[in-house]
Formats: structure tokens, C-alpha cells, sequence
């Protein structure tokens, strides 16, 4: 056997065990396998894991924008006509947010955690100093205690309001920004301490809220079950809250929104519990992203998570008292915020019923700047951008005994919204990116495999050709062996005796008869 016969044979050889062996580790997805199931082990909040620092401490900068709603005619919307206000912001906070107190349980499946925020004023993202900047809004401290004396008879409804109306005290305020997030002394509050000692002197819609957290969570590790990575075991030793009418309303579900299991799939909903909302929301996929250089898949609040109980009657669980609820779109927390009239929405009643837009003049609802979204990478479930947004609405309604209210119908009045956001810093994008070239090429490793053998099958053929192009060379080149017999003579004219074994270099001439004259 020949050299070339070697090379010919060795290199179908080859080819036949790539092909087989790729394709078998394709359909069998072995490194595709072996890869996740390394994430899996990761990728867990367990006690020296690749991401527990990260989540302790969060590399990326959060922030957090206040968008205030500023009334321009009090009067007209106290005469009983139509509200208008006027956006002003945003005021810029950035958020540190690093987890304190981390302590495991239960041999490592468990950790428990605190999670401080502090907000820190970033002037140069802000559209002025709010220290300085007014804005005229509905006095919450007024509209809760008239909402409280409700439940009492007309005549100490009465009382009540003469009394508050002696001190000055009306339906809208006008403060410094600073005040209304931070807090101030509030007269009504003040007067209403003296008599009972457990309502606090300051109103601030952030008051006490810099520096400090939103309670006691437990989280699972993912160690047992990477499906159960970051997700939430009790807060605040609760494992379902009780404020709500139903048990499936009061379960608290999913992560606090800073973790998600790797390997997820755009079929899944995602759930988020938010204390500042006292529920859980889910999220369903929405559309593939790119940031960073990475890939994501956006995950947002579908529209059944604020829909009215007719739309989704699961939803009936968040009407408290029972069959007391607001139509699409919004959601009254006044349970889990001491009876005040609370309503919280998105951001200029996005998502919501028509009524609620119209019923203010100067909403703009917008899917590009009001939708709530989470940008997360698939393979490892860490987000990699996010916008939060929420709006804090004050539920008005007309209150006998008070004649401030007496022109009023029932209005979900807006106050201001949140955009709390962050973008993956460019370090943690580039570590990122540079874990998932690695994913990708061990997954991919068979696919390779079957490349080379496609390569190796084409050299084979490529060379099994030329082989036979070079045997048919040789054989049309190839000379035969001359007859030494004469030419044989038949009926007077010359023959070949055998013209098949004749080759070029012997010519056969017959004898050409002369025509008689």
C-alpha cells in the first residue's frame, strides 16, 4: 500500500470517528450539560461562591429619581373642577445598598440579612436643588386624619374640622422638595401628638427611610436547588403576610429583585416580593436585549399584576375590605401603611384605566419612560439593567363634616414617582462577557468536533477524486503492444488486423484502387 493510500485511508478513519463522536455529543448535549451543571454549583449565595461578594456588596451604582407633580390650580380643583400639575425633577440620589449582619443557618442553606439603604444627593444628574425648589401638593397628614374620622358620627366630624381648620391647616401644602422626601415638622401631626404620643411629629415621604432597611429576610442559597438561589424564605419571620383578604395574595414570593437562578428560560414568570408595595409581582418575558456587549432577556410586569379582579379575579385578594376595589392599573396600600389613603401605581397611571389619566390634566403616559423592567443575562441570571418605577397617589374622597372636601368626587390624586435604576458597571460587563465566551465555547466544544470531521470529510473526498484522476491518466496514457503479423489482405483491399491493439504510433493505410479510364 502506498504512501498516498495511508494518507487517503487515515484521513477517512479520522473523519468517520469525528463526525460520529461530535454528533453523538451534540444530540447527547454531554459539555452542554457538564457547563450548566457547573453553573448551577456556582452560581449560589453559598460561602465562598463566585457571586457572594457581589451580592454583599453591589458593584453597580443605583440610583434613584424623585419626580414630584406640581399643582398649578388648587383653587379650580377645590371649586370641583379637573386638577392640572406639572412634572419637576428629577432629583437625583444615588443608592448604596450594602447587605449587613450576613449570617448562615441551617448549615449553609439558609443566610440571613440585613440590606441598609442610604441615598446620597448627585446634583449634576438633578434638574435643580432640592433644598430650594417648591412644589404645591396634596397635605397627606390632612387627607389621613380626615380619612380616619370616617368612622365617626357627623358631629365630632365637625368638631374636628373646626379644630383643624383654626390652625391654618389645608388640602394643599407648598414645601421644599428636600422637606417633602425627607421630612418636617408637620403642625397637624404635631397637635395630634400631644394628644396621642405614638404619632410622630414629621412627615417626609422617605422619612426615616435614609440608613435604614425594610426589614429581616432570609434568603435560600440555591444550594440544594439552584431553582431556589436568592429567593426569599421569611421576612421579617414571616413566610406570608396578613394583610391582605386571601392566602395566595399574602404569600411572599420570588427574590427581593437583586438575584435570579442561571439558565432561564423566556416561559417562566419571575416573581419579586417589594416590601415598599407589601406584595409580590411577577414578571414575564417581553424581548431579547443587548447591553453591555451582553445578552438579556427583559422581563416586565404583565398587565393582569394591577388588573381589576373582573379582568383577573385572582386579584381580589388585594381588595381590602373584600369587594372594595379600584379599577385597572392601580392598588391601595392603605393596609400596610397605618390606614392612610395610599395608592400606588406606574408612573403617570401607565397601564391604567382611561379615567384615571383624564381625571388629571398633565398625564402623559409612556411606555419608553414609565414601564418597570429587568434587563437579566439568561445563563447566569444576574441582571444587568433594571428601572424600577413606581407613582405614590393619594386617594380623595368626600368627607362630610368637612367642607374643604365638599366639592370633591373620588380621585386618584398623584403625588410623585420613583425611577430607581442601574446599569451593570463596565468591569462586572466585561467579567461577564468573558464567562460567557467561556460557556459558550465549552458548550459548543462538539460542535467543533463535527466542523473538523466536516473539514476532514471534505480533504477525504477531495482526495479520493484526485486519486482516481490519476489512475485514469495513467491508463489512457498507457501503450500497447504493436501486431508484428502482416496486413492481411481480404477482397483486394488493405484491413487492420486488429485495430484495438493498435495505438497511435503505427498507421494502417488500405491500397486505393485506380478507376479505369
Amino acid at each position: 500500500m502506498t504512501r498516498r493510500s495511508c494518507t487517503i485511508y487515515a484521513t477517512g478513519i479520522v473523519c468517520a470517528h469525528l463526525l460520529i463522536i461530535g454528533i453523538a455529543l451534540v444530540l447527547g448535549q454531554v459539555f452542554q450539560t457538564l457547563i450548566h451543571n457547573r453553573l448551577k454549583k456556582e452560581l449560589t449565595l453559598a460561602e465562598g461562591s463566585r457571586v457572594i461578594e457581589s451580592w454583599k456588596n453591589p458593584p453597580s451604582d443605583v440610583y434613584m429619581q424623585y419626580f414630584f407633580f406640581n399643582v398649578t390650580n388648587p383653587e379650580v380643583f377645590l371649586a370641583g373642577g379637573k386638577a392640572a400639575v406639572t412634572q419637576i425633577g428629577p432629583y437625583t440620589y444615588r443608592e448604596y445598598r450594602p447587605r449587613e449582619n450576613v449570617t448562615y443557618l441551617e448549615n449553609g442553606t439558609k443566610l440571613f440579612a440585613l440590606n441598609p439603604k442610604s441615598f446620597v444627593f448627585v446634583p449634576e444628574m438633578s434638574s435643580g436643588d432640592p433644598e430650594v425648589d417648591l412644589v404645591r401638593t396634596i397635605n397627606i397628614p390632612f387627607v389621613a386624619t380626615v380619612n380616619e374620622m370616617k368612622n365617626y358620627n357627623f358631629m365630632v366630624r365637625t368638631i374636628m374640622s373646626i379644630w383643624i381648620k383654626s390652625m391654618g391647616v389645608e388640602l394643599f401644602i407648598t414645601r421644599t422638595v428636600h422637606e417633602m422626601l425627607w421630612g418636617f415638622k408637620d403642625p397637624l401631626m404635631t397637635k395630634l401628638h400631644s394628644l396621642k404620643p405614638e404619632v410622630d411629629e414629621y412627615f417626609g415621604l422617605m422619612y426615616k427611610k435614609n440608613g435604614t432597611h425594610e426589614g429581616e429576610f432570609v434568603f435560600l442559597t440555591g444550594e440544594q436547588n439552584y431553582l431556589d438561589y436568592g429567593k426569599i424564605d421569611t421576612w421579617n419571620g414571616l413566610r406570608k403576610m396578613t394583610w391582605w383578604s386571601s392566602n395566595q395574595s399574602n404569600m411572599i414570593n420570588g427574590t427581593d429583585g437583586s438575584a435570579f437562578h442561571p439558565l432561564l428560560s423566556k416561559n417562566e414568570l419571575l416573581y419579586i416580593f417589594a416590601a415598599d408595595l407589601c406584595r409580590s409581582i411577577h414578571l414575564g418575558y417581553v424581548e431579547d436585549v443587548v447591553v453591555e456587549g451582553i445578552s438579556a432577556y427583559r422581563f416586565a410586569p404583565p398587565m393582569d399584576v394591577l388588573a381589576s379582579p373582573q379582568d383577573n379575579p385572582a386579584n381580589a385578594g388585594f381588595c381590602v375590605p373584600a369587594n372594595d376595589c379600584l379599577s385597572r392599573g392601580v392598588l391601595k396600600v392603605s393596609v400596610c401603611r397605618e390606614g392612610a389613603p395610599i395608592v400606588v401605581s406606574f408612573p403617570h397611571f401607565y397601564q391604567a384605566d382611561q379615567k384615571y389619566i383624564d381625571a388629571i390634566e398633565g398625564m402623559r403616559p409612556s411606555k419608553e419612560a414609565h414601564e418597570t423592567y429587568l434587563d437579566l443575562n439568561p445563563t447566569t441570571g444576574i441582571p444587568v439593567r433594571a428601572c424600577k418605577r413606581a407613582q405614590l397617589n393619594v386617594l380623595l374622597n368626600r368627607v362630610s363634616g368637612f367642607p374643604t372636601t365638599r366639592n370633591l368626587t373620588q380621585t386618584i390624586f398623584p403625588i410623585m414617582f420613583v425611577n430607581e435604576s442601574f446599569v451593570i458597571d463596565p468591569n462586572s460587563a466585561g467579567q461577564m462577557r468573558t464567562l460567557l465566551t467561556v460557556v459558550t465555547v465549552v458548550s459548543n466544544f462538539p460542535l467543533f468536533i463535527v466542523g473538523l470531521g466536516a473539514i476532514l470529510l471534505v480533504v477525504f473526498v477531495i482526495l479520493i477524486c484526485r486519486s482516481r484522476q490519476k489512475r485514469n491518466a495513467k491508463e489512457d496514457t498507457a501503450y500497447t503492444q504493436v501486431s508484428s503479423k502482416p496486413e492481411e489482405q481480404r477482397d483486394g483491399h488493405v484491413t487492420v488486423a486488429s485495430q484495438s491493439l493498435r495505438n497511435g504510433s503505427y498507421i494502417s493505410m488500405s491500397q486505393v484502387e485506380t478507376p479505369e479510364c
